[in-house]
């Protein structure tokens, strides 16, 4: 089942590393090619927390495996792919069998192993999530560079197949309860589907579509809300809820899904900024960027085997105020950097950051799920796994946004120091001139100015990426002012609790 969520994870960035090959294959635009992973993204939001329901209903082991056989199937319908809307078509439901497969996963942790053996469990999932994504843009420029783009679903063939089978076989975690099936709440799911897709889309397209000035933005904006405010009426008052939003009466649940939401936005929006860092101020291609950002997976996988026999010895409020102060202290220190910055600047920040990151997640994860009951846990895997998600799409909306608008406001105040009556800039000109009136150039005036102006644009995204790291660290370190409200999570408060 590890291996089985490893790949679904894996998909959402190996494709996003080869969007342009995809482009050029489909014959679409630069806009359109987009949709190949927006379908997939909002297809996944509005899965995950209907997968509680789906898993109580068919049992862990029939949604998973027709959850990883519907990805397999997708997978291999995307390589036959005639254009971009039967792509969109089949990564939408890609997204909805993948989606499905995660917090089932989670679930099964919880239920199916005592207490003692928790931790490592939540240790190799854990792995499997963080590292997946950082694997996904090197395989990806690997694969299309060496093969092409359709070898990025291909290789999800075998694998899925051997996944499928093997789940069949072995896993026994509970039965199907087919009773549910006669209380389907058809309007719920309605109401969730709009609710999610529609919050998913402006947060995907928010940016591209100049938020508000869209007209369609708008729109979906007022649906989102309008169907956000019917879904929560009626899950909290319908007797056989889809999504039952009572969890989050548990504190120990709220508090661990509101920490899920930090890690979400810290998680996501890493992946973005850091390569498009190495890209457009260092000008790095994708295997280079690839060298660069696998520092954080390694020391992350190194930190389980200090994380896991550590969680046994010390609180687990402490490991978290641990965790959360090295991730923002490793954010901090990457916002120091400029264009000159070599590997190894990169190399300390991503590894305190890789390092603490199982000092955040085995709590978190304990916090929100090791205490529930067995029957509460599948809806609760859904909801903790659905506030991560929500946090990257609202943390990559907001970087997004962020990056426009302080990109204009740091090259606006670099433009002004760069005038006529600046000698550090007459010299710049000056010595740019002479060379490039040596190289040959026909115009050197006009190419020293084009030159000018492009280093400002360097120097601006600089300023502009260091300052959203910087926010990134003030995130995580506000996290831990919820302190106070974390819960010891003991292990036989968690035994009891589970049953065993």
């Amino acid at each position: 089942m590890v291996f089985g969520i490893f790949m679904a994870i894996l998909d959402i960035q190996i494709v996003a590393s080869s969007l342009e090959q995809i482009q050029a294959g489909l014959s679409a635009t630069a806009d359109e090619i987009t949709w190949v992973q927006t379908a997939y993204l909002v297809a996944e939001v509005v899965i995950i927390p209907l997968s509680g329901w789906l898993a109580r209903a068919f049992s862990t082991r029939i949604l998973f495996v027709l959850s990883c056989s519907g990805f397999t199937l997708m997978s291999l319908c995307c390589v036959f792919a005639w254009n971009l809307p039967s792509m969109v078509v089949f990564r939408a439901f890609q997204g909805v069998f993948g989606g499905a497969m995660i917090p089932t996963v989670f679930a099964v942790i919880y239920t199916l192993f005592p207490r003692h053996l928790q931790p490592a469990m939540v240790i190799v999932v854990g792995m499997v999530v963080m590292i997946a994504p950082t694997a996904g843009p090197v395989l990806g420029g690997y694969l299309t560079e060496v093969s092409s783009w359709k070898t990025l679903f291909l290789v999800n063939l075998v694998p899925g197949i051997l996944v499928c089978l093997a789940t069949w076989k072995f896993v026994r975690v509970d039965e199907p309860n087919w009773d549910l099936l006669d209380k389907i709440d058809f309007l719920g799911i309605v109401y969730i589907v709009i609710f999610l897709g529609s919050l998913q889309y402006v947060l995907e397209e928010g940016v591209r579509e100049q938020w508000f000035e869209s007209r369609e933005i708008v729109f979906f904006s007022l649906v989102a809300a309008l169907s956000g405010f019917a879904m929560f009426y009626r899950e909290l008052t319908i007797e056989h809820p889809i999504v039952d939003l009572w969890a989050f009466r548990n504190r120990n649940f709220a508090v661990g899904c509101t920490l899920g939401f930090v890690l979400g936005i810290g998680l996501f929006t890493l992946m973005f900024l850091m390569p498009v860092y190495l890209a457009s101020v260092k000008g790095l291609n994708s295997l280079q960027i690839g060298q660069y950002i696998m520092v954080t997976g390694l020391f992350q996988f190194l930190s389980a085997f200090v994380a896991g026999p550590l969680a046994k010895r010390i609180d687990s409020r402490l490991m978290l105020a641990l965790g959360l102060s090295g991730f923002a202290f490793g954010c901090w220190i990457n916002g120091n950097l400029t264009q000159e910055s070599g590997y190894w600047e990169f190399f300390w920040p991503q590894a305190i950051r890789g390092f603490s990151l199982m000092f955040c997640f085995l709590p978190i994860n304990s916090l929100a799920l090791g205490t529930l009951p067995p029957d509460e846990v599948k809806n609760a895997s859904g909801l903790y796994n659905l506030t991560r998600n929500l946090g990257g799409a609202i943390g990559l909306a907001l970087a997004n946004t962020l990056m426009t608008h302080l990109n204009k406001l740091h090259y606006a105040v670099l433009r002004e120091h760069v005038t006529p009556g600046s000698p550090q800039a007459q010299t710049l000109l000056a010595g740019l001139r002479q060379r490039l009136a040596a190289a040959g150039a026909p115009d050197p005036e006009t190419a020293a100015l084009k030159q000018v102006y492009g280093l400002l644009m360097r120097e601006a995204e600089v300023m502009t990426l260091n300052t959203l790291f910087h926010t990134l660290a003030l995130i995580f370190a506000l996290a831990l002012l919820l302190m106070p409200w974390v819960s010891k999570v003991s292990a036989e408060a968690a035994e009891a609790a589970a049953g065993h």
